[in-house]
């Protein structure tokens, strides 16, 4: 009886994991793919900026010292400077995927 038990949460712990793992990775991809999409033609795909167009750099120092808060707002709606280039939200990009990117920016900060 204890051995039935014990198989059953072994099962029950791999199916979480197999339904938990895979939605992980694809929040990260949906982000880098957003990101590229969205962002690099300005920011470059190695989120360096192209100071000949003033694109800062995502992943300077100052970049990385923005709150998430900013960096959304940024994204969202343009930010302090509203942006209208960055207005996202108003583009059909949803808060889910907003917060993606702002995910896979603090990714590649590191």
């Amino acid at each position: 009886m204890k051995t039935m038990k014990l198989v059953l949460v072994i099962v029950a712990i791999a199916v979480a994991l197999f339904l938990i793992v895979p939605s992980l990775s694809w929040a990260a991809d949906d982000g880098a793919a957003l990101y590229k999409t969205k962002c690099a033609a300005c920011h470059g795909a190695d989120l360096a900026g192209k100071p000949a167009a003033k694109a800062p750099s995502l992943v300077s120092d100052e970049a990385k010292k923005t709150s998430d808060a900013d960096l959304t707002d940024a994204i969202a709606n343009g930010g302090k400077a509203k942006k209208p280039m960055h207005a996202y939200a108003n583009k059909g990009m949803s808060e889910d995927q907003i917060k993606m990117v702002v995910s896979y920016i603090r990714a590649q900060q590191k």
